[in-house]
């Protein structure tokens, strides 16, 4: 990528006035000096610092780098990297899954035993601070000049009511009157069928019971195609298991074939440091939202399921303390949906997606109540159609209700992107989004993080589908909502686009991970390569000449209570924030969370209020954070809200 003078540099280094600028500041002479090494001696400044923040990359040994396409903070103040076979199909084929945790304070990484493919899971945090990680990839997709076996859907039904059966992988089926055979994929389970008796007359009623699997013919070519619906005979059944159990398939072609997800689910323990299998989903899903609601309970919407379809509504809740999944009220959404916990338990949906799905189903915004399955819809939304890889936040604090949502782009390969932000405040009778201030160019894939000064840090993007043309953002930004404008922010060195991620880390640094354009020029003519560099981002609170301090306190508090912590800033100290940490993917994070503490000053001392509402302060771990009369915020220590 060649090199781009910053927006800073270029305001200053026009003409003459570039020479007095230099004089004023004992800076060496422009000539002699090329305009990468003078904007390397101007970001390095103090000053500059102060004012726009100051990246730096990680050094990261070569046998931890990985192709980071989740990264979460644990409350160790670890990050986990989760890569799984990172979007090669060479490692999943080789069934090389890869983790990597990374502690930021000692720079050390250390590699993590990865049992399944977490390739586009889903994540978030549970309450005793494990990290929930569910879904994955099952198979790979492949476009429809490279399927070469006819394949699809295969329902096999069960009519004996006293029996359930496993089909192992490679199970045939197979049709004598159309000559076609197919073999299943994966392992599949069907349950026994249903036995129902009629109170009056005591007559018994059997309805079969049904599982899918995906097959794929027994031979290459057309001479597997199957365009009609059929009966298969399952190959090793005889008598009456082979009367009991059989196949229906409908059309069964050489079209192209999506990935496909996984049922497995995983609590990541972040003191023992290792992965812990829990009950799967009843759903196969690749791309699921994951979000925590008030209870504790973790909601699991869309994806792919195990035939490359997204999952028609069938949304499950995860009880933490059974480790079981149970299904809960239907609604369609496309993949890795933005949705928030709001007030009351209701779940937001800011329109946001990361891709898979018609353009015309699931798209549109709205507020949904998960106990009535009423969802009303939020209109207002200028670029409404550009809202897959947007961005979208809970702004802080969570008390205000109101989410913000970024950028985007169209549906699928769309070139289009958009400038656009927008608000909508939930607490409203009539909740609709009003514009918010432009971005300085469309940018998709935008990441955001909260900061405990209650700002957002933005950065990176690209304008069109994952950097295509060269088209990635090399700047980033800070939005205070209290303003309602952007700021200017150092730029980062690194593009980030498709498969990137942010996240705040307890020192209030934030971390950028990720990037996986498809090309690796702007000529597009060369392929891309999966970006594994590091890069953090120190913003200008850090630079200022003092920060408050926490001293000793209590490590949990109760929703409603209050903790007191010693400090020798508590006259200056003006607010408290309890920040919620990230579990990211797809620039997609609706863990993150700013929550609005009371505080109350003692001699030596603060004391903090929690909120008593569970719908805006989930159970779980928390990053406590103060910030002095100059907006100047701590470091967060981590704290156990019960």
């Amino acid at each position: 990528m060649s090199y781009r003078p910053s927006r800073r540099l270029r305001k200053i280094a026009v003409g003459g006035t570039a020479v007095g600028v230099l004089a004023g500041m004992n800076a060496p002479a422009i000539h002699g000096y090329s305009a990468a090494k003078y904007h390397e001696y101007k970001i390095n400044q103090p000053g500059y610092k102060a004012e726009y923040g100051h990246w730096d990359r990680v050094e990261v040994p070569e046998e931890f780098r990985v192709n980071a396409i989740h990264a979460a903070l644990l409350r160790t103040g670890k990050v986990l990297l989760i890569a799984g076979s990172g979007n090669d199909e060479r490692n999943f084929k080789a069934k090389s899954f890869k983790s990597v945790l990374w502690d930021p304070a000692e720079n050390t990484f250390r590699e993590i035993g990865t049992p399944k493919d977490m390739f586009c899971a889903g994540h978030t945090q549970l309450a005793d601070g494990t990290l929930l990680v569910a879904g994955g990839t099952a198979r790979y997709e492949k476009l429809k000049e490279a399927v070469d076996r006819a394949g699809g859907a295969m329902l096999i039904k069960n009519e004996d009511p006293d029996k359930p059966r496993n089909f192992p992988k490679g199970t045939v089926f197979a049709n004598n009157e159309n000559g076609r055979s197919f073999r299943s994929e994966f392992a599949v389970n069907v349950p026994r069928a249903k036995k129902t008796a009629d109170a009056r007359t005591g007559e018994v009623t059997v309805t079969a019971s049904e599982a899918r699997v995906f097959v794929q013919s027994l031979v290459k070519g057309e001479k597997g195609i199957v365009n009609t619906a059929a009966q298969y005979e399952i190959q090793g059944l005889a008598g009456e298991d082979g009367e009991n159990f059989y196949g229906l398939a409908t059309k069964l072609g050489l079209d192209k074939k999506d990935f496909q997800g996984i049922r497995q689910a995983y609590e990541f323990d972040p003191v023992a440091e290792r992965y812990v299998p829990v009950d799967p989903m009843n759903e196969a899903r690749w791309y699921p939202t994951l979000v925590t609601l008030a209870d504790g309970r973790v909601l699991s919407v869309s994806g792919l399921d195990d035939i490359g379809q997204v999952v028609p509504g069938k949304n499950e809740i995860y009880d933490p303390g059974t480790r079981r999944w149970t299904y809960t009220t239907e609604r369609y959404f496309p993949t890795y949906p933005a949705l928030f916990l709001m007030k009351g338990g209701k779940i937001f949906y800011s329109g946001a997606n990361a891709g898979y799905g018609p353009a015309d189903e699931g798209r549109v915004p709205g507020v949904w109540d998960l106990r009535t399955n009423r969802f009303t819809e939020v209109s207002g939304l200028k670029d409404a159609k550009d809202l897959e890889t947007a961005g979208s936040v809970l702004l802080p604090p969570a008390q205000d209700q109101k989410v913000m949502v970024l950028g985007g782009g169209g549906v699928g390969e769309s070139r289009s992107s958009t400038t656009r932000t927008a608000v909508v405040d939930l607490d409203a009778a009539d909740p609709r989004y009003t514009p918010g201030p432009d971005l300085p160019e469309p940018t998709r894939y935008l990441n955001t993080v909260i900061l405990p000064d209650d700002t957002l840090f933005t950065t990176g993007g690209s304008r069109d589908y994952r950097g295509r043309g060269g088209s990635d953002i090399l700047r980033a930004q800070i939005y205070d909502p209290a303003d309602n404008a952007f700021r200017e922010a150092a730029d980062p060195s690194v593009g980030r686009n498709y498969h990137s991620e942010a996240l705040l880390l307890p020192d209030g640094r934030v971390a950028v991970f990720g990037s996986n354009p498809l090309f690796g020029d702007a000529a597009d003519t060369k392929p891309g390569f999966f970006e594994q560099r590091i890069e953090v981002y120190t913003p200008p609170y850090r630079y200022r000449d003092s920060r408050p301090s926490l001293g000793a306190g209590p490590a949990a508090v109760r929703r409603g209570g209050t903790a007191t912590y010693a400090t020798a800033y508590a006259e200056h100290i003006e607010t408290a924030r309890l920040m919620r940490p990230s579990a990211v993917t797809h620039a997609t994070d609706v863990e993150q969370r700013s929550i609005a503490l009371d505080v109350e000053h003692g001699e030596g001392s603060v004391s903090v209020t929690v909120p008593e509402d569970p719908s805006i302060v989930p159970p779980g771990w928390y990053m406590l954070v103060v910030t002095d009369d100059e907006g100047t915020p701590s470091e967060a220590r981590w704290v156990r809200v019960t």
